[in-house]
């Protein structure tokens, strides 16, 4: 991967629908070595997938909340493997520590929140303590 990959998928990450033609203006190759680019970076797994960034509120989700969970350390892989197939579980990490982890969730609303914490989190085997955690900072994509 040289620069020139690096400036493609900066482009890619602003605007995944960009045409090849446009693109290889950008970074001043011919559109078929643009092409033949990407597609090398698809094949080496250097490119995933290209996906849709979709906004939750427009959707109908107006909660995003990111939360610490404290767990018995006897009862974290079990835990983390039930809220791992929760649907409001967009993420879900083990941070370091003895049993903590780390979990995002999106949710139509306060009420949607408070019944998954009550009824789906809170009753699960080991759970210690859950804390909310404000969100200073979000981006999509990465830094190359």
């Amino acid at each position: 991967m040289d620069d020139i990959d690096r400036q493609i998928i900066q482009i890619l990450i602003q605007n995944g629908r960009i045409s090849y033609t446009n693109l290889a203006k950008e970074v001043n190759l011919l559109r078929v070595a643009v092409q033949a680019r990407i597609n090398t970076l698809i094949e080496n797994g250097v490119i995933e997938r290209f996906t849709a960034v979709i906004n939750p509120e427009k959707t109908g989700i107006t909660v995003s909340a990111f939360f610490n969970v404290e767990v018995e350390p006897k009862h974290l892989q079990e835990v983390a493997a039930i809220v791992a197939e929760e649907p409001a579980v967009s993420s879900l990490y083990h941070m370091t520590g003895l049993s903590n982890l780390h979990m995002h969730g999106l949710f139509k609303d306060n009420r949607e929140m408070e019944a998954f914490l009550e009824e789906k989190l809170y009753p699960l085997p080991g759970i210690k303590s859950v804390d909310l955690i404000k969100r200073y900072k979000s981006r999509i994509g990465m830094k190359l």
